[in-house]
């Protein structure tokens, strides 16, 4: 006879409930447990890289200049000159227009999708770092270190449209596809919901326990955000109520998050250890580590293609460089370096 509240078959039930996790888990690791690479040498830094999959090219940055990388052939096939200290890319897909965040000049700069010929520069505030376009508004928002605001640009007319203080150094953004963007305060441990279009502010969160969070992304459908922070924290808060609901352990030195909204993961580049945290959901708005993959170190920035689920990572050979030391004075830390020619984006996934 079966025992009250418990149905015949139950137990199988939830066996095979259990199996199926345990197989879903051991699919994630297999299907990342392949990196390659995309040679693409040169000198300077590098930050962010962003993917358009509409037109099928990948956008790297790189100090100074652009990189544009055929996706399907992995061929680099062009390049968008004199972004000084470029940090980020956004695309505004109804004008064909991408735009880029220029932290050397202060500027934003527009130019067209498929020729990748410059239109025309804007003046932004101190030191723009990422950049992003929110729909709902039409605005292109670029998020500046050196002023520590928001700035707002008309996409088709190239002209300011709108400030707003940040109070805090605004690091990685996302919009919430209903005209309201969130935005890690790094140096705070918050998070920054304001309006796009009124450029006003809504409210702030704490992200505690996590601390100077930088790589973001969004779960439209369970309203989640994914904030990466460097005390090795992956923190998931509720977009609604601001509370933050989950932590998992990441590696690293993180500084990109992105999203998988068909198959339900959560990627974390972690540059410090080089490797990339996969976290996947188990049930609605519950979370667990599935995998660790072996990445490079200095790989810290990521991009998604939607199409094909496969990952990008910039990264570079680090070489070994002793302390500097001073006489009479305590061994300082030496900046990392790294080997000539060696900068690639990394490849993760089959």
């Amino acid at each position: 006879m079966a025992r009250p509240g418990f149905a015949p078959g139950s137990a199988l039930l939830l066996l095979l409930l259990g199996l199926a996790s345990t197989t879903r888990a051991e699919d994630v690791s297999t299907r990342y447990e392949k990196v390659r690479k995309i040679a693409i040498g040169g000198e300077g830094g590098w930050d962010f890289l962003e993917v358009d999959a509409a037109h099928r090219k990948l956008y790297v940055a790189r100090s100074t200049r652009v990189v544009v990388v055929d996706l399907d052939s992995e061929k680099v096939v062009g390049e968008i000159a004199d972004t000084p200290g470029v940090h980020g890319v956004a695309f505004v897909p109804e004008l064909n227009r991408g735009f880029t965040s220029n932290g050397g000049d202060s500027t934003v700069t527009a130019f067209d999708l498929k020729t990748l010929k410059t239109l025309g520069k804007v003046k932004a505030n101190g030191r723009p770092d990422i950049i992003t376009y929110e729909p709902v508004s039409r605005r292109v928002l670029s998020f500046n270190h050196g002023t520590n605001d928001i700035t707002a640009i008309d996409p088709a007319e190239l002209k300011v449209v709108g400030t707003l203080a940040a109070g805090g150094v605004p690091e990685l953004a996302c919009s919430d596809e209903k005209g309201h963007v969130f935005v890690n305060l790094e140096d705070t441990g918050e998070v920054l919901e304001f309006d796009a279009k009124s450029m006003k502010s809504i409210r702030k969160f704490s992200l505690s326990p996590g601390e100077e969070p930088t790589g973001l992304a969004f779960d439209p459908k369970q309203r989640k955000l994914f904030s990466t922070c460097a005390n090795r924290k992956l923190v998931v808060s509720d977009a609604d109520s601001g509370k933050v609901v989950q932590t998992l352990e990441i590696g690293t030195g993180p500084d990109g998050c992105v999203f998988d909204a068909e198959r339900r993961l959560i990627f974390s580049s972690n540059g410090g250890d080089g490797t990339l945290t996969i976290v996947r959901e188990v049930s609605p708005g519950r979370y667990e580590v599935a995998a660790n993959v072996k990445t490079q170190v200095s790989a810290k920035t990521i991009a998604m293609d939607p199409k094909t689920h496969r990952l990008y990572l910039s990264a570079a050979t680090p070489q070994a460089t002793p302390a500097r030391t001073n006489a009479g004075a305590p061994a300082k830390k030496a900046r990392r370096t790294y080997e000539p020619g060696s900068f690639c984006v990394l490849v993760v996934g089959d």
